[in-house]
C-alpha cells in the first residue's frame, strides 16, 4: 500500500489547464469571437457552469451584436454542448424559467437565445422575466408566487440560482448589463474560416469535453468553494462580482490561466465600459464634466443648455421630442448631492450689473467624482464663449 501525502491527495487527478485547452479549441473550430479575451471568458463560463455551489454569485453571458449572421446562436450551440443539463428557452416567460430551475432534478442551464425579442423597443413589459436573471445570479435570492386556487393560495418561494447564457440583437437592460460578461459579436470576414458545425457529430465531442469538465470540476471543487481570489486592482463592485467566480477556476486549472484570465478580465471589462455612461442622469453630469464646464468655474443656465444642445451625439436636443429645458436641467441634477450634502441646484450668478440664475463647478465636483467614469486622457477644448446679444437701442 503506497502513502500519499495529504498535497497528492488533494492535487487533482486531471490538468485543468490542459483541459481547459481543449474546451477553447473546441470553440475556436466553430466561433469566430472578436478578441481572444473572449474565448478565454466563455472558455471559463463553461466550467464554472459545474461548479456554481461553490460560488456567492453566477455571472451570466451575453453574445450580443448589432446585425443577424454574427455568430451568436451558433456560440450558445457550441455551449449547449458543455455545460450540465442545458436548456434552450427562446421567448421563455419567467414563470416557465423559474418552475423550470426549481422542479426540475438537476439545475439547469438556461441558453437563453433571441433574447431582443423579450427586452427590445417592441417586447413591452418584462419586469418579471428581468427580475428573474436579476434574482437567478446571486445564491440564496428567490422568486415568490402566489401558488393555489382562488382562497386557498399560498406564498411559496421559487429557487432562481442558475447559470444564465443570452444572444441577441442590441443591447440589455443595464441591470442584466452588469451582471454579464458581455462579448460583442459581429460578422465574418470573408478571410475569417471556421468550421461546419454538424451536430450529429460534434455534439457528442462536446459532451465528451462537458463530461471531463464535470469530472475535473468534482475533482477541484475544493480549491475553488469559498475561495475569493486576487482580481485585477481596477476591476472592483459588480465587474468584480462577475469575474470573480472564473479566475477562481482559472487559477484552480494552473498554467497560463491565471495570467490569462485577469488580462481578459480587464480587457472585457474596459470594453464594456467605452461608450457607455450609466442612466441619463450620469450621461448628463459627464457631458457637463466633459464638454460644458471643462475649466470653467461657472455657467448660467441658458450656457449650459445651449453646450448641451450642441454636443451632435448626445440626447439633449431631443428630450421625448423636445430639448432639454431648464425646468428639466433642474430636475434631473437636483437627483444628486453637493459635498455638503445639499441638492444640486441653481444659484444665482452675477455679470456686471445683472444677476442670471446658473450652476457651479464646485457643486457639481462631488457628483462627478462619485458618479462618472474617469475623464478622457484628451478632453475636447471647451466650446467658445457664447456671443452677447446686443440690447435693442432705445430711442
Amino acid at each position: 500500500m503506497t502513502n500519499t501525502s495529504p498535497e497528492q491527495t488533494s492535487r487533482p487527478a486531471t490538468d485543468g489547464a490542459a483541459l481547459l485547452n481543449e474546451v477553447e479549441a473546441f470553440h475556436r473550430r466553430f466561433n469566430v469571437f472578436p478578441i481572444d479575451a473572449a474565448y478565454v471568458a466563455v472558455t471559463l463560463w463553461d466550467a464554472h457552469a459545474h461548479l456554481l455551489d461553490c460560488f456567492d454569485a453566477t455571472p451570466r453571458i451575453a453574445f450580443l451584436s448589432p446585425e443577424p449572421g454574427s455568430g451568436k446562436s451558433r456560440a450558445l450551440e457550441i455551449v449547449e454542448t458543455l455545460v450540465p443539463k442545458p436548456l434552450v428557452a427562446a421567448n421563455a416567460s419567467a414563470s416557465v424559467l423559474f418552475r423550470a430551475v426549481s422542479t426540475l432534478e438537476t439545475r439547469p442551464t438556461i441558453l437563453f437565445d433571441e433574447v431582443d425579442t423579450v427586452f427590445g423597443p417592441k417586447a413591452g413589459d418584462n419586469e418579471p422575466l428581468r427580475g428573474f436573471l436579476n434574482a437567478g445570479h446571486r445564491r440564496g435570492v428567490g422568486m415568490w408566487r402566489c401558488v393555489g386556487d382562488g382562497a386557498n393560495q399560498q406564498v411559496q418561494e421559487f429557487p432562481s440560482y442558475c447559470a444564465v447564457a443570452m444572444a441577441g440583437l442590441g443591447s440589455l437592460p443595464d441591470t442584466i448589463l452588469t451582471r454579464s460578461v458581455i462579448i460583442r459579436m459581429r460578422r465574418r470576414a470573408r478571410n475569417e474560416r471556421v468550421e461546419p458545425y454538424r451536430q450529429r457529430i460534434h455534439e457528442k465531442e462536446g459532451n465528451a469535453l462537458r463530461d471531463r469538465l464535470a469530472n475535473w470540476a468534482t475533482s477541484v471543487s475544493h480549491l475553488v468553494d469559498g475561495v475569493f481570489p486576487e482580481l485585477p486592482q481596477e476591476v472592483t463592485d459588480r465587474p468584480a462580482d462577475v469575474w470573480e467566480p472564473l479566475i477562481a477556476i482559472a487559477d484552480a486549472a494552473g498554467g497560463e490561466w491565471p495570467k490569462r484570465a485577469r488580462a481578459a478580465c480587464v480587457e472585457l471589462v474596459n470594453a464594456a465600459k467605452e461608450g457607455d455612461k450609466g442612466s441619463i442622469g450620469i450621461r448628463l453630469l459627464t457631458d457637463l464634466r466633459d464638454y460644458v464646464f471643462n475649466g470653467i468655474d461657472r455657467l448660467p443656465t441658458v450656457a449650459v443648455l445651449d453646450r448641451l444642445h450642441s454636443l451632435e451625439e448626445a440626447p439633449w436636443a431631443d428630450m421625448s421630442g423636445k430639448p432639454l429645458d431648464a425646468r428639466g436641467l433642474s430636475r434631473m441634477l437636483r437627483e444628486y448631492m453637493t459635498a455638503d450634502n445639499k441638492p444640486i441646484a441653481a444659484r444665482n450668478i452675477k455679470s456686471g450689473t445683472s444677476v442670471m440664475k446658473g450652476y457651479y463647478a464646485a457643486d457639481l465636483a462631488d457628483a462627478w467624482a462619485r458618479y462618472c467614469p474617469p475623464p478622457p486622457e484628451s478632453p475636447l477644448l471647451p466650446l467658445p464663449p457664447l456671443p452677447r446679444r446686443s440690447e435693442p437701442s432705445k430711442r
